[in-house]
């Protein structure tokens, strides 16, 4: 045993005020960790790091550095559910899940995380605004905490949309808390999984001035915590050294707006950026000629879909959106754009949807002549049909527009490119509105995930009014709702046939790959999905 003696305090105490002498820049150079930078072609859509607000792949991108959720997805696997901030749960019954949080984590204002943060995070203040109770549901946190703020409607929106029946959110104790859902729901721990359902320190959100000083600079349990967001030009986060999960490998993270591919990769190999996302396939060989670099990705859980405005005077009749989606050669379009790296899938599911996937299930076949009978049928006499494109957002976006565009014009749709700005000018209903590129990803596998929480009725596309249809409505509900497990099934094959063949909604075109540029000196593997990992086990500087 340790004497502790009066000699041995004081000489602690000179050594620690010696410590404290120090100039500050003694201290940084004793953190040898790197200061990483990521090139990217965005970062939020709508300027916040609010994941309620910014349901989108370059959202998801960064979120899980700073934010964290209850149940998390394995991201070096294949996405299955692992204790996060959780170490357990358990079902109570068909609309009750109980989780037990882990003692000890700490949020980045210093203070531990405990079930009233959970039950702030899911409840009214957060989701709706001003502590005000949706007349929907009986949705109400147990801490005593309230906000009064203003949040933006379509964060509302996005919450409906992702807890559509959420009825209580309860803090048994501190460490245990419990969601009640209004309707049974066996896709409750994949909603807790999902973007969207991040857990907020409730504090920081309370003292915040207002609703978007907070959500540009969240508070939360990440392996990194926000320094300093700059909108359409970068992020900057920090280690978060008392992080649950072990120390952050990376000293400051950077991720910089950088719009233009040549310019992502230029900066890679000039060093002046360490990772460059969203590369297109073409571009690969050029990156890899160098032998410090290599480029790191595949296939993720995110399909490029074409969705379509029923409202459209040319696309009121569903023969045209049906001719429309068997004269699109989508093989072509894998093998000449993305030199065969990805896939042309089985219409909107995944295989880790498990029994609820339909291996017989195919995308409309390609087949011209009979796009072409269709437009006969439905009497199409060439009236232009408007299609709105942004400038990359997705990889091969432009050029996959233009050839999609001579595909359509070979069996005689009139199809015009429209390229748009943003996403607000994409979904904007004061001018006639015919097809848009989109993609779609499942956060969960289940297609409540997917299917209905994009096209149902409270998805986005019939949000916006695109389309709608009233069988797929009724469908979506008791999809949501059912814990009959083949009854699901039945009802999940039936909403595919509404969708993608006889009323079509949207048309699905490739599975959607990632492909990251990367330093070879860093061990780094990337995620099926959007999401960059930067934890301790999914980087490693090797300093030769």
């Amino acid at each position: 045993m340790t004497r502790i003696t009066r000699r041995s305090v004081l000489k602690a105490g000179v050594a620690a005020g010696a410590a404290a002498a120090l100039p500050r820049v003694a201290i940084a150079q004793a953190d040898n960790r790197p200061t990483i930078s990521v090139a990217v072609q965005q970062i939020a859509n709508a300027n916040t790091l609010e994941p309620l607000r910014e349901q989108s792949n370059v959202g998801q991108r960064v979120v899980n550095s700073y934010l964290e959720t209850l149940i998390d997805q394995d991201l070096q696997a294949d996405l299955k559910q692992v204790p996060g901030l959780a170490s357990e749960w358990k079902r109570i019954d068909d609309r009750t899940l109980e989780l037990t949080l882990r003692r000890g984590v700490k949020c980045h204002n210093g203070e531990e995380l405990t079930a009233d943060d959970v039950a702030f995070s899911f409840g009214p203040d957060r989701m709706f605004g001003k502590g005000e109770q949706d007349p929907s549901r009986r949705l109400f946190t147990s801490g005593p905490m309230s906000s009064g703020k203003d949040v933006p409607p379509e964060v509302a929106a996005v919450a409906k949309r992702l807890w559509p029946a959420l009825e209580k959110v309860e803090a048994i104790d501190r460490y245990t808390v419990r969601l009640t859902n209004r309707l049974p729901d066996v896709t409750l721990e994949g909603r807790i999984a999902r973007l969207g359902s991040q857990v907020v320190a409730a504090r920081p959100f309370v003292e915040a001035k207002s609703w978007l000083e907070w959500a540009r600079k969240p508070v939360g349990t990440g392996p990194y915590r926000i320094v300093e967001f700059r909108p359409d030009v970068s992020l900057t986060l920090e280690a978060f050294d008392d992080y649950w999960g072990g120390r952050p490998p990376i000293r400051q993270l950077r991720f910089v707006v950088v719009p233009e591919v040549s310019g992502r990769i230029n900066g890679l190999l000039s060093g002046q950026y360490d990772f460059a996302s969203d590369l297109p396939p073409d571009q690969i060989a050029e990156v890899e000629k160098h032998p410090r670099y290599e480029v790191a990705g595949g296939l993720i859980n995110n399909h490029r879909l074409i969705c379509f405005a029923k409202e459209h005077p040319e696309l009121k009749d569903p023969r045209v959106r049906r001719a429309m989606t068997h004269a699109i050669d989508r093989q072509l379009i894998v093998d000449s754009l993305w030199a065969g790296r990805t896939r042309v899938p089985k219409g909107l599911q995944w295989e880790f949807y498990d029994q609820m996937f339909h291996a017989d299930w195919a995308v409309p076949a390609y087949d011209p002549d009979l796009a072409k009978k269709l437009l006969r049928e439905a009497g199409y006499k060439g009236g232009a049909i408007p299609f709105r494109v942004l400038n990359n957002y997705y990889t091969n976006q432009v050029a996959t527009a233009q050839v999609l565009v001579e595909m359509w014009r070979s069996v005689g749709l009139n199809v015009e490119i429209q390229m748009k700005e943003n996403w607000g000018q994409i979904f904007d209903r004061n001018t006639p509105r015919g097809v848009r590129d989109w993609s779609n990803s499942a956060p969960f596998n289940d297609p409540v995930s997917s299917l209905v929480n994009q096209h149902g009725p409270k998805g986005q596309q019939q949000q916006i009014g695109e389309w709608t249809n009233e069988e797929m409505n009724k469908l979506s509900v008791e999809l949501e709702n059912s814990t009959d497990r083949p009854k699901r099934r039945t009802m999940f094959r039936r909403m595919l046939e509404i969708c993608e063949r006889e009323d079509p909604g949207y048309t699905v075109l490739h599975q959607n790959a990632v492909f990251t540029g990367k330093r070879k000196d860093i061990a780094w593997k990337p995620a099926p999905s959007f999401a960059m990992d930067f934890r301790g086990h999914n980087f490693k500087l090797n300093r030769g």
